[in-house]
């Protein structure tokens, strides 16, 4: 699709829906220019924003909610932004990873290249972010990613410890391993298990990083840690990880799997009887959305997950003006799908985006954009993003709060997501008492 065909359309909800359904055939699509009602608008009064993210192939249910919440973006953005006296229309390009790590590094180079972005925004997991962050690094463009480990971000990438950021233009805000800890400590006490863990880690981004930091700090709690040992992403057959399991009687189970994994884990755990043995199923990265769940079928009940965005955090929303409830609300309603974590957490990316657009004064130009987002401390829709006292330079954390995915007792829902453990984000109200995994419910 042509920019130039956009340009001059101040966009309408259904032409973006039409526009928004495209992506997923991997072209770059321009949402047009909001705020701007002429083709002969000037170039340097219009924010070029770049968002790339899965929308299909295996991670493609993180972008579930995008068509949602870049509607509601654009109304924001409607008229533009005022920035310092000065008023500028704004674009957003969205481009679709199709769930690959090459093609998300080939469509951010597209968008650097080809349209001249002022920022890109990215989020969800390290085989998206990571390429896209790289990619703007090399080029000298800011960018700002959420929804992956910020240790898989930044060590990921090539920094050490104790050593000055290697990176000048690449910021990222998410939860980390110390943030992980913190939850699990918590939120495995509160059901009676002989705390034995059996941890099943992919080789990847995710499964190194919380191998070499999350394991020390369970067993540093007094967890017996029992690891299966690196798999590849895609495995098919996980008996020899589930026989270990049962051998060591790992009363706890935890995992960070390439979502579609954990279905074809777990059903061979069913079959093979350790699932019946296990009290907590601890998931992270897959068991994140309502559609994973409901096709486990009464194998979903019970299963335990941390949250990094949740229906009923007290937090705002300045991108989509909305609060979180109604973020969750507004999504079911316009999808008919159950709300997901992704919804709030893209929310906060275009919060977080916003906030540095004005607080820069001038916005096109990179090198005052990225200053603005290594100072910034705003709240958004997942609570405080705060660069200025960050675990690393170039990186933010973000609390998580422990849920637990049960059987609706009313609604339209399969499952309802009670709020079971909040030490790790005590600004978040607890909405269930946790109790042990049982097959059925």
């Amino acid at each position: 699709m042509s920019n130039n065909k956009l340009i001059n359309q101040s966009i309408s909800r259904r032409h973006f829906i039409k526009g928004a359904s495209t992506i997923a055939g991997g072209s770059i699509v321009s949402l047009g220019l909001m705020g701007v009602q002429s083709v002969f608008a000037n170039p340097d009064n219009i924010i070029r924003i770049g968002y790339v993210v899965p929308r299909s192939g295996p991670l493609g249910v993180f972008g579930q909610g995008d068509e949602f919440l870049l509607t509601q973006v654009n109304k924001q953005f409607a008229n533009g932004l005022n920035i310092d006296g000065k008023q500028y229309a704004v674009e957003i390009l969205v481009g679709d990873t199709q769930s690959s790590s090459i093609r998300a590094s080939q469509v951010a180079k597209d968008l650097i290249n080809g349209n001249n972005v002022d920022l890109m925004l990215t989020s969800s997991t390290p085989e998206t972010v990571n390429p896209i962050a790289d990619a703007c690094e090399a080029a000298g463009v800011p960018c700002l990613s959420t929804t992956a480990p910020w240790e898989s971000f930044y060590f990921g990438r090539g920094a050490k410890p104790g050593e000055p950021s290697p990176f000048k233009w690449t910021y990222h805000f998410c939860f980390g391993v110390a943030d992980f800890a913190k939850l699990y400590i918590d939120q495995w006490s509160k059901v009676e298990t002989n705390k034995r863990v059996g941890v099943l880690l992919p080789n990847d981004a995710d499964g190194n990083a919380i191998r070499g930091l999350l394991l020390p700090s369970l067993e540093k709690a007094g967890f017996t840690v029992i690891d299966a040992g690196p798999y590849e992403n895609g495995t098919s057959d996980f008996s020899q990880q589930i026989n270990l399991f049962k051998k060591e009687q790992c009363e706890i189970f935890n995992t960070f799997p390439f979502p579609p994994d954990f279905p074809v884990f777990w059903r061979q755990a069913a079959q093979k009887g350790y699932a019946q043995q296990v009290k907590i199923a601890q998931l992270a990265k897959a068991g994140l959305f309502p559609a994973e769940l409901e096709s486990l079928g009464r194998l979903g009940y019970g299963l335990h997950a941390g949250a990094y965005w949740h229906k009923d955090f007290p937090f705002f929303s300045k991108s989509t003006g909305m609060s979180c409830p109604e973020i969750a609300a507004g999504f079911e309603s316009a999808s008919g799908k159950q709300w997901n974590q992704q919804v709030g957490a893209n929310a906060a990316l275009f919060d977080a985006a916003l906030e540095s657009l004005i607080s820069s004064k001038t916005p096109k130009d990179k090198v005052a954009l990225a200053m603005a987002i290594s100072q910034l401390n705003t709240e958004t829709a997942v609570g405080m993003v705060d660069f200025t006292s960050g675990p690393v330079p170039n990186c933010a954390t973000t609390g998580l709060v422990g849920v637990q995915w049960v059987k609706s007792k009313s609604g339209p829902w399969e499952f309802d997501l009670p709020i079971v453990s909040n030490a790790d984000h005590p600004f978040v109200q607890l909405t269930g008492k946790m109790t042990p995994y049982k097959i059925g419910g």
